[in-house]
């Protein structure tokens, strides 16, 4: 299908916040159904305690939109941010998305281009790093994910309130990405455009590494506006 591709990350989608499902939904139904392809990178809700939350009233009209946008053609890929790491193989089947690799690198339009969630890059918050290797060990998300329904609700929304009351003692600069691991990671992949959330600051910003320029593009977080990137023949710009 020709068309340009969309990038978007970090819309915290929840019953709580029906601005954000009401723009997302909005987006299905017009500029999605148009493009080539369509990258979730992580953070598409708020939290996600196990696929069953697709029976949830305020997720089915999400699961069927994207279905709809899948089956007419665009390529719909999700890629598990922070808040939405138990995203599983029910919700991919029943959207039509494809689950994704972080990081992951392509061609965009010929141009390398490495996606990534961001939290990753975020190598001086300690706290939310050792949080990160706890919840991401698979003997941890069996056990979670073998707790009835309404436990994983109360304690997911019990970690949420913990990070939300933590942020507001953290040095703003821990909280966003460390340059030393931008640069390494953007060796490590051949010196490739990198395009990233998470961090909520959203931007371009060069970074010359070894003499070459890399582009570095931060996704918007949907509470602040409802937005992300267009790759359309080889160039980004915000929509």
């Amino acid at each position: 299908m020709a068309g340009p591709t969309l990038l978007i990350s970090d819309l915290h989608l929840s019953a709580a916040r029906p601005a954000a499902t009401a723009a997302f939904l909005a987006l299905l139904a017009g500029p999605a159904r148009d493009a080539a392809a369509l990258y979730i990178l992580g953070d598409l809700f708020d939290y996600w305690i196990g696929d069953e939350d697709i029976d949830d009233p305020a997720v089915r009209p999400i699961v069927d939109a994207l279905a709809a946008v899948s089956n007419g053609g665009t390529a719909v890929s999700f890629m598990h941010g922070n808040r939405d790491f138990l995203v599983g193989e029910r919700f991919a089947a029943a959207t039509g998305i494809r689950l994704l690799p972080d990081p992951l690198l392509l061609q965009l339009d010929g141009v390398p281009t490495l996606l990534m969630h961001g939290d990753t890059l975020c190598l001086e918050d300690a706290a939310y790093n050792r949080f990160r290797a706890a919840v991401r060990d698979p003997a941890w998300q069996q056990a979670f994910l073998a707790r009835p329904v309404a436990a994983r609700r109360e304690e997911a929304q019990r970690l949420r309130a913990i990070s939300e009351h933590e942020k507001k003692s953290k040095p703003a600069e821990i909280m966003d990405v460390t340059p030393s691991e931008v640069l390494r990671t953007l060796r490590a992949f051949d010196y490739p455009r990198l395009v990233h959330g998470h961090t909520h600051r959203p931007g371009r910003h060069l970074h010359p590494v070894d003499g070459r320029p890399c582009e570095r593009w931060v996704l918007p977080d949907w509470q602040q506006v409802a937005a992300g990137l267009r790759a359309d023949q080889g160039r980004l710009s915000p929509f």
